[in-house]
């Protein structure tokens, strides 16, 4: 069965703005990947300075296979706008955890 990963990304309020811009920016990075399912880049509403970056994979081996590859290169500069020679733009996050879960139940509505 699937496999979710969540990023749990801690985002002070003044860098929000570039946080979902560079999300944007990327939007569709991770859509072709293969065992690739969903994603949802979750915006707090009130009480918290925590952001959660939702991904599903058909299984663990495709979500390495994406961290290894695509993910990887994103990071490291490739596409992200820094040019050879640029400095890299700073993280808009001052923290990141990951959690992983096994889907063991889901449920769709019955009209859809």
């Amino acid at each position: 069965m699937s496999v979710v990963k969540i990023n749990v990304l801690t985002v002070p309020a003044e860098q929000r703005e570039t946080l979902e811009k560079r999300f944007a920016a990327r939007a569709h990075a991770v859509e072709n990947s293969d065992g690739f399912e969903w994603f949802e880049l979750l915006r707090p509403v009130e009480g918290t300075d925590t952001y959660l970056v939702y991904t599903r994979w058909r299984d663990e081996e495709s979500f390495q296979a994406w961290m290894e590859g695509p993910r990887k290169s994103a990071h490291q500069g490739t596409g992200t706008g820094a040019g050879e020679g640029e400095e890299r733009p700073k993280p808009a996050a001052s923290g990141s955890t990951l959690w992983s879960f096994e889907v063991v139940q889901q449920a769709a509505p019955k009209n859809a």
